[in-house]
């Protein structure tokens, strides 16, 4: 084995973690997947010899790539109407994918990327290496350009802001999956009162259909609000195949139509009550993130 296929050798052995960081960062598997090939461009330029630790290395050199994407991806987003939904990890129920698994770890939920999308970049980095991957703070210090004691104060400011505005959810996967069967066959049957029951009073629900139609992201909030959508559930539930799923770990459904995807839906059950719908139905994303197929069944 020469020099470059043991370095490659050595990054592969971080490549999942990497992933994993650059998700919770970014929000995307595709600009996740950018960081880490850079990540391995840079190591690639370096001195590789005199890296002691390659673990941290990698690391530090993913959260600045993430860093700088997120503020470039700010300039480019002054519109507040092109927010749009984290991209959801889709993997079927009987299932193992360990990467898929590495990915949505620690209850990583589609709510609380939306969460960490309000943060800003530097907020964002040092709540992602230290509260979820324990990097220290004169670690992450050096990534934002701050004082340890400055980067832990962005952890702070962003772990309040993270706290109580992402619902828990509910553990046990017989719980979620009962709850969204449950909104399924309310939503097949048309039955408003069924379908009132089993939302939290507060349910936020997201709806991101993309740009390329003219859509965008729309929410609404409160259980009425969302109950009164029920003539589009129907619609889906009834024209739709709908095949139940794990997004992010939890209870979720994909809808298609002659096997092209449509949509795919997020529940984040809390209480047994449905407190976050999250609805991703661009057609520019979606067959991107198609795991419908018979490889993935």
């Amino acid at each position: 084995m020469d020099e470059h296929d043991f370095l490659a050798s050595r990054f592969e052995e971080h490549r999942t973690h990497l992933r994993a960081v650059a998700y919770r960062m970014l929000g995307s598997l595709t600009e996740a997947d950018d960081a880490v090939q850079e990540s391995w461009l840079r190591l690639v330029r370096s001195e590789a010899d005199d890296i002691d630790n390659l673990g941290g290395w990698l690391t530090t050199v993913v959260g600045r790539v993430c860093l700088d994407m997120l503020r470039s991806r700010r300039l480019r987003r002054e519109d507040p109407l092109e927010a749009r939904l984290p991209d959801p990890v889709v993997s079927q129920e009987d299932a193992t994918d360990p990467e898929a698994q590495a990915l949505i770890a620690d209850s990583v939920g589609l709510a609380l990327l939306v969460v960490l999308e309000s943060l800003n970049p530097a907020e964002r980095l040092a709540f992602v290496l230290h509260d979820m991957f324990g990097m220290p703070f004169d670690e992450i210090a050096p990534i934002v350009e701050r004082t340890p004691a400055a980067a832990r104060k962005l952890a702070s400011r962003a772990r309040r802001q993270v706290q109580g505005a992402a619902p828990t959810p509910d553990p046990d996967p017989a719980t979620q999956r009962r709850v969204v069967d449950a909104f399924l066959s309310a939503a097949r049957g048309g039955d408003f009162e069924a379908l009132l029951s089993i939302l939290d009073p507060d349910i936020v629900l997201r709806a991101d259909s993309g740009t390329l139609l003219g859509g965008g992201m729309r929410i609404l909030r409160g259980a009425d609000a969302v109950a009164g959508q029920l003539a589009t559930f129907h619609r889906m539930a009834t024209t739709a195949t709908t095949r139940p799923v794990l997004i992010n770990g939890a209870a979720g459904l994909v809808n298609t139509i002659d096997g092209d995807l449509i949509s795919i839906m997020s529940f984040t059950i809390t209480g047994e009550k449905i407190a976050a719908i999250d609805i991703l139905s661009d057609p520019g994303r979606l067959p991107q993130l198609d795991r419908t197929g018979p490889e993935s069944r």
